[in-house]
């Protein structure tokens, strides 16, 4: 139970899917504009971190592995992780549609988030057993959705702040997420 705590805040913070291994940058900086959108956006990548790792944990480990196969991992992520998504998307269209109107356009967007695919190729390079890749999943969704709740905050504030005309938009935006990475690298030592 103590390592399964671990992984969950070593992949949520300490080794944060955005700020340390700089995948899913596009949501990022494009979601982060506004508090609601970023929770959407967080909620989505969430759900299909959790689901794709159940899947490719099962491939890894019961397909690729016994097989010898170990090297078409990123094709048949992609494809898992797309297929996924679509089906995700059409059972939450059919059965909840207030979230499904909630989710909006960030669900098909998740399919080419490579923080998606990311996590699970950190799985399969961990050697994690499917507990542990669940809880990875968790603590990278979490992870990523807690920086986009942190940087479109910042960034609703940014738009009220008198900063210089060629500083707004998307320049000040890196200068922040650099110091957000700043601060969560004081993390490192923690486990």
């Amino acid at each position: 139970m103590n390592n399964l705590f671990t992984i969950f805040i070593v992949t949520a913070i300490v080794n944060n899917i955005v700020l340390s291994k700089f995948l899913g940058l596009c949501p990022f900086f494009g979601v982060s504009k506004k508090l609601s959108n970023a929770v959407s956006m967080g909620m989505a990548v969430t759900l299909v971190m959790f689901i794709s790792s159940i899947a490719t944990s099962v491939i890894y480990n019961y397909l690729l592995v016994p097989f010898n196969v170990e090297f078409m991992q990123i094709v048949l992520y992609i494809l898992v992780i797309a297929s996924l998504v679509q089906i995700v998307e059409l059972i939450i269209k059919r059965t909840n549609i207030a979230l499904y109107n909630s989710l909006g356009i960030f669900l098909p967007l998740i399919t080419t988030n490579c923080a998606v695919l990311g996590i699970t190729l950190i799985n399969s390079a961990e050697g994690y057993t499917l507990l542990e890749s669940i809880v990875s999943a968790l603590g990278g969704g979490i992870g990523f959705t807690l920086v986009l709740i942190i940087m479109s905050g910042i960034r609703e504030k940014l738009d009220l702040a008198q900063t210089p005309v060629s500083m707004k938009g998307l320049p000040i935006a890196f200068i922040t997420a650099a110091l957000l990475a700043l601060a969560f690298m004081g993390f490192n030592g923690m486990m």
